[in-house]
This record gives C-alpha cells, sequence and structure tokens, in this order.
C-alpha cells in the first residue's frame, strides 16, 4: 500500500494492482506528487459530499441546487435512504413471487437497466430462464425489456410469454403470472414508457390465461409533486418502490432501483452492500496510496492530461462481467465526459470508453490496443477463485497442441491468457491495470462498483468538472419531445 508497492490489497482479498500503470516509463511518484494538493482537495470535497451532500456548483436539469447521496446508499443503519426496514420491504417482494409468479419482465434504461443487468448476470447467469423453477429455488424467470425502442424484441418478447402461458395452460389450476417492474423517475422515459404500455396492453389482453401484477420504481414524492408514474400507480393500486432524490441513474444500483431486480432472484442484497460499505469506509484516507477510489482516479487523470491515455478499454475476463463493463461504461461517458469546467470554460474532457471481455476480445481488439496509437489505458478485472473450475482433460494424447494445455483448470487458462495479454501491453509502454475478485460474489461486486463510483467523484474533482450532471443527453431530449408530437400531428 505504497508507492513502492504498487498493489493496494484490501482486508477482504480485494486487489488494485497498478504495476503496468505506475513507475519507470509509466506514470511516476513524482506525476502523483505534483497532485498532492489538489488530491488533498479532492478528498476534502469529497468527504465534504459524503457528509453534507453537496458539491461545488451542482445543480439539477432545472438548474437548481441538488444533493448528491449515492455515497449513504451503502449505510443501513442511519435510515436515510436505504435502512434494514427497506431492505426487508424488499426481500418480502421478493419472497412473495417464490413459487406463485412464473415471470419478472424489468422495464428500464440507462442505470435503471445496466445495474440492474449486472445484478442478474452476476447472481443468475444466462441460462437461468431456462432452468426449472425448483432449480431457480422457486424465484421466476426474469427478463428486461424498456431499454431500447425496438418494435422486433419487444414484439418476441410478449410473443414469448404469451406461448409459455398457452403451453402450460392444461398443466395448471392457476393462470400464468407475469410481474411487470417499470422503472422511471419521472414516468415520461420514452423507451421505457413506450415498451411497458405495449407489454401491458398485450398481456392484459390474454385474461384470464395470464394474470398481470405491476411494481412501479419511481420518485416517492407524494400530493401535488407526484411524478407521472407515481399518480399512476397510486391511481392503479401498484405497489412502489422509490428511485430516490439525489441519486442519478448511474449510481441508483445501491437503491431501489437495482435492488428490487437482486430481490426477485435471490440476490444477496445486505453483502452486496456491505462491499460497497466496506469500500467506503477504506477510502476515507487522505492517503493516496492507500484509498484505492483516490488512487485509480489519480492514475486515469494523469495518464490522460499527461500522456495522452484518453481512451479507457474496461476488460473484466469472465463472460458474466461484461454486463459489469456495460455499466462502467455509462458511469464514465455521463460522469467525466463533459464540455466545460465549473467555470463554464470549454475543457471537453473525459476518456472515450470502450468494452471489452477477455479472452472473446483478445481475438478482435487486442490488435489494436497493442499496435495501434498510444491513446488508451486498459482496465482489467480478474476474478481468482471461480468455485466450479472444470480440467481440461487430456482426451487427445496424440495431439501434442492439445495435451500441453490438459490438466489445467480453465481459470487458470484464463489468468495465464490476462497476464500474458497485459505483459505483452506493458513492453511496449501500454499502460494496464488490474482489479483482482477473490471470486464473483455479491461482497466483491459491490466493493468493485462502488470503488468505481467514488473514482468518478474524485476525478471529477482533479478535473474541476461536475461529475454528476449529464448536459449533454438533456440536449437530444429537447429535440425528441416536439418532433414526437410533430409525427403524431401528421398520422
Amino acid at each position: 500500500m505504497t508507492k513502492n508497492n504498487p498493489c493496494v490489497i484490501l482486508p477482504s482479498g480485494f486487489q488494485f494492482d497498478y504495476t503496468n500503470l505506475f513507475g519507470e516509463g509509466k506514470i511516476t511518484a513524482r506525476d502523483v506528487g505534483e497532485l498532492s494538493s489538489r488530491l488533498e482537495e479532492a478528498h476534502q470535497a469529497v468527504a465534504r459530499m459524503r457528509l453534507t451532500g453537496e458539491v461545488k456548483g451542482h445543480l439539477s436539469k432545472d438548474g437548481l441546487p441538488e444533493k448528491v447521496l449515492f455515497t449513504r446508499l451503502p449505510d443501513l443503519d442511519s435510515g436515510r435512504i436505504n435502512s434494514r426496514e427497506s431492505l426487508q420491504r424488499l426481500k418480502d417482494f421478493g419472497q412473495s413471487l417464490v413459487n406463485r409468479v412464473d415471470a419478472v419482465i424489468s422495464f428500464g434504461i440507462g442505470g435503471s437497466y445496466l445495474g440492474n443487468k449486472v445484478l442478474f448476470d452476476i447472481h443468475a447467469g444466462e441460462f437461468w430462464n431456462v432452468k426449472t423453477a425448483a432449480e431457480r429455488n422457486g424465484y421466476p424467470k426474469l427478463y428486461f425489456s424498456g431499454n431500447n425502442i425496438d418494435p422486433r424484441r419487444t414484439g418476441e418478447l410478449i410473443s414469448l410469454i404469451q406461448s409459455e402461458a398457452r403451453a402450460g395452460a392444461a398443466d395448471r389450476d392457476q393462470p400464468y403470472r407475469v410481474t411487470l417492474i417499470v422503472i422511471s423517475k419521472s414516468g415520461s422515459t420514452l423507451d421505457t414508457m413506450s415498451t411497458f404500455m405495449v407489454a401491458y396492453q398485450e398481456l392484459k389482453a390474454m385474461a384470464p390465461l395470464i394474470e398481470v401484477q405491476v411494481v412501479a420504481v419511481t420518485d416517492p414524492a407524494a400530493g401535488a409533486d407526484r411524478t407521472l408514474l407515481r399518480k399512476l400507480a397510486d391511481d392503479q393500486g401498484w405497489p412502489c418502490f422509490s428511485v430516490p432524490d439525489g441519486v442519478g441513474g448511474r449510481f441508483s444500483i445501491f437503491s431501489e432501483v437495482g435492488l428490487v431486480t437482486g430481490a426477485c432472484i435471490g440476490f444477496d442484497l445486505e453483502a452486496f452492500l456491505a462491499g460497497a460499505g466496506d469500500m467506503d469506509i477504506l477510502c476515507r484516507t487522505p492517503d493516496v496510496y492507500a484509498n484505492p477510489a483516490m488512487l485509480n482516479a489519480a492514475l486515469k487523470y494523469i495518464a490522460a492530461e499527461k500522456y495522452g491515455r484518453d481512451i479507457e478499454v474496461f476488460m473484466p475476463y469472465g463472460d458474466y462481467l461484461k454486463s459489469v463493463a456495460e455499466w462502467y461504461i455509462q458511469l464514465l461517458a455521463e460522469s467525466l465526459g463533459k464540455r466545460c469546467d465549473r467555470e463554464g470554460r470549454e475543457v471537453f474532457y473525459g476518456r472515450t470508453p470502450v468494452v471489452a471481455v477477455g479472452t472473446t476480445d483478445m481475438h478482435s481488439q487486442t490488435q489494436q490496443h497493442q499496435d495501434g496509437k498510444h491513446d488508451k489505458v486498459l482496465q482489467f478485472v480478474r476474478v481468482a477463485y471461480w468455485g466450479n473450475d472444470p480440467v481440461i482433460p487430456d482426451i487427445f494424447p496424440g495431439v501434442a497442441k492439445l495435451s500441453e494445455i490438459a490438466g489445467l483448470h480453465l481459470g487458470q487458462a484464463l489468468d495465464a491468457a490476462l497476464e500474458s495479454n497485459a505483459a505483452a501491453l506493458a513492453a511496449d509502454h501500454r499502460f494496464n491495470a488490474t482489479f483482482v475478485l477473490p471470486k464473483l460474489d455479491a461482497y466483491h461486486l459491490g466493493e468493485l462498483l462502488y470503488l468505481l463510483a467514488l473514482s468518478v467523484a474524485y476525478e471529477g474533482e482533479l478535473a474541476n468538472v461536475d461529475a454528476f450532471d449529464q448536459p449533454g443527453v438533456e440536449s437530444y431530449k429537447r429535440i425528441l419531445g416536439p418532433r414526437l408530437k410533430e409525427m403524431k400531428m401528421k398520422r
């Protein structure tokens, strides 16, 4: 945990190995030292945000002062956003689905999809929906929609649910039960609400063969301040969970927005938040070399600003970690891709994020990483222990090339590929670093995602940009609304 040992190892076993990012021919201790006063200011700003929710110059999209509260989400004891009672309500909701609901469809976009997909992939995996109910411990199948206005996929998903209901009708003495979870803070999110309304109508029309329940996740405001979706939920009698104030979509995985999906599949919500909370505590030190979130921010900031590495390739090794990379892409792009600094000066800050997966993209992108421009920093994620880790059998002993790899676990081969990729890149002064998760579970996932969320807060301070607004997103929305109205008038 010092500048002479380029690897932060946490008590949990989680590691941030920045060997290939720090030292001679890379980012130096002097580079970091030159940032010392700004790092101190950044640390104080993040501490103030953690304590008060206040971030210098941050305004809501309506131009009003707005607090930033994502750092409060792991703390169940304060009861300020999440609490033991709210977590129990989520778990009770999940249990209410067990052996009663056949399928859940989660409608959301941005963080309301990407974060939820991470929890699903890590806990359930690709083949969840083809397992038997017993193999799922009675939890329902789970599908995602609303993350694109795609006519074909929306129609095919509805047809699938209808077909499943028809196929099992003769063997059931009850309807095929579907729960639709619609996630939108405002209730006017085009992608989410349009696909939800199509599915709701089509599935409701199948009564009594299909029984539809709706759960809304939206702004908790009551009375005259109710959002469109909250009013609709109240009118229809739908149960509600909250999109909390002060928590942007890209940070909402730690709130009911993401946790509601975890509850539907039996994901360990407490362990996930505990991992995030423990990471938060460890990142309260002002020592940059012992604070993995601040260190990660400093190294990436220096890599971009001093060494021109303004593309970040996030490359976990493992199929089910691809959604983590996709979640991070939104986090990085919306938080740090900014035209202006806090004083209104045009700075055009931010790294272009790229999703990759090892070993898959070693056979597609690595050619560019290794021989293309020196404009990239690569961030690997490694899982140290896989649990079920098959041994490659020696079933073709007469084939030397195949026999050479026999006896290795698949996880060992995956590690060798990562290490070889990292070493080849480092040999050509290609910046890269590795996060190591002791195993792929809820706790260590919480550590990783929270570290990344806190890192963009630190880097926003270093770059003097607001890491919590997204004015570029609002630009197209101002054009889209009138265009849709114009299209409807021409019908």
